[in-house]
């Protein structure tokens, strides 16, 4: 199934709301649409770890009868929502991706999960993630193309929502779990502020955060906003801020065209595609700055140039003690990439660590001298198209695709949202909008603007 940006038409919740209503349509009626969608299309895609059918279809009963009252509890009531496997649920089991855990249960739900029930979300299933969310690629495959990739760790989400099976799921992110298979599989996703979600139980890593894939910004915006209003930021964060409604769109006068290490990566039809989308912004008057035009764009770029390096080394110390755990009670079962992330981590030191998180504050302070240089950043969320598998099945590393322009976002920990705005040898490809620390509604505001007036490119 080629993908073509001009014609692709995602799965979407806020624009079936007035017809539930109006008594048109109903939720129970949406969701039986979904079920069809994921009856036909699972088999190949592989999206789904567990399904739990019959509460699905209770929830959705239940939220139609509060349309049918004319009370729903927000924009999220009744909506079909995918939860990644290592988010737990206290319906169906949380696995972590881990071969011969799938059946484990831990009878509760984390707090995502917990909110957006709250909220009259129907939480429909788990959706398949690598294993420990790490790098070792899940059975999942990329809705526009089975050869190729759906990536990592958020697979099952980005590929649940690119194959129209659900409007919107959920997914984490320590280094590029949740932009780049949203980018590969056409979703729109953000991977907010660190802190921005609560992340229930999973507070033991520095970078990871809580986000949401979909097929519409709105959406998008309406399942993080009901989670921020009901279960806050992790410990001590303030949380998502802004209204719990989409912000206006808002076009940036500056953008700043950000390299980093991935575009030495990135392939040249995707290079191509990128420089047409940025001269539809120049024709719109937004002013674009380079690492050539000022020297404090040149010595950020510099700052995050090894933070693929710095990220993976970072998560692979922080699970030093989780991962003892799972050697105890998995022992011989662990993928060989997680071995080599477990024996990497061994050879680690506390002061080696604490020079990796010199080398992140570093980073962050020189992030913060380019705030009043533009309104935020624009970069591409991957370095093409999603890899043929055959080509990256027997990389000892990037075998879920290429992290680099995803690694720096989390090391700094501020917020990014991919749109799909272009099609590349018949396969989507992201574009990235990036904020300083707390700015997650400014960028969305900037990526309403974006979709509605930028014309999706095609090489």
């Amino acid at each position: 199934m080629a993908y073509n940006p001009m014609t692709h038409r995602a799965l979407t919740y806020y624009d079936a709301v007035p017809s539930f209503l109006s008594g048109k349509d109903t939720p129970r009626a949406y969701l039986e649409r979904c079920l069809a969608t994921i009856e036909m299309r699972e088999p190949e895609v592989q999206a789904w770890m567990a399904l739990n059918l019959d509460g699905a279809r209770r929830a959705a009963d239940e939220s139609t009868a509060r349309y049918r009252d004319a009370r729903p509890l927000g924009p999220v009531d009744g909506m079909p929502i995918g939860v990644k496997d290592i988010l737990q649920t206290h319906d169906m089991p949380t696995s972590l991706g881990i071969a011969g855990n799938e059946n484990a249960n831990t009878r509760q739900d984390s707090a995502s999960v917990w909110a957006l029930r709250q909220a009259g979300a129907v939480i429909l299933g788990k959706t398949v993630t690598t294993e420990l969310g790490g790098a070792h690629p899940s059975k999942s495959r990329n809705p526009f193309d089975m050869r190729r990739t759906a990536g990592g760790s958020s697979s099952g989400s980005g590929a649940a929502v690119g194959a129209g099976m659900v409007p919107a799921a959920l997914g984490t992110q320590v280094v590029g779990s949740i932009i780049r298979p949203a980018a590969f599989s056409a979703n729109v996703a953000i991977k907010p502020s660190f802190g921005a979600l609560n992340r229930g139980e999973r507070q033991g890593l520095s970078q990871s955060c809580l986000g949401v894939h979909a097929g519409a910004i709105e959406d998008m915006w309406h399942v993080a906003a009901e989670i921020a209003a009901r279960a806050g930021g992790d410990p001590g964060y303030p949380g998502l801020g802004g209204t719990l409604m989409p912000p206006a769109p808002r076009r940036p006068n500056r953008l700043i065209v950000l390299e980093s290490e991935g575009w030495a990566a990135t392939e040249k039809p995707t290079q191509e595609a990128f420089a047409a989308l940025l001269e539809q912004l120049t024709d719109e008057g937004v002013l674009l700055l380079r690492r050539d035009d000022n020297p404090l764009i040149e010595v950020f770029e510099r700052s995050i140039a090894d933070a693929v390096s710095i990220s993976s080394e970072l998560v692979a110390f922080e699970n030093r003690w989780g991962h003892a755990n799972l050697l105890r009670l998995f022992s011989g079962s662990l993928s060989d990439t997680t071995m080599a992330q477990i024996e990497q981590a061994a050879a680690m030191t506390v002061a080696g660590y604490r020079d990796l998180l010199a080398r992140r504050a570093e980073a962050r302070l020189r992030q913060v001298t380019i705030a009043p240089l533009a309104d935020g950043i624009i970069t591409l969320s991957c370095t093409g198209p999603a890899p043929l598998l055959e080509t990256i099945v027997n990389r000892p590393t990037g075998r879920t695709g290429n992290t680099a322009f995803n690694a720096w976002t989390s090391l700094l920990g501020c917020p990014a949202l991919t749109l799909p705005l272009l099609g590349v040898e018949g396969m989507p490809v992201g574009v990235q909008l990036v904020g300083q620390p707390n700015e997650d509604e400014a960028i969305t505001a900037m990526g309403r603007w974006l979709a509605a007036t930028a014309k999706p490119v095609i090489r």
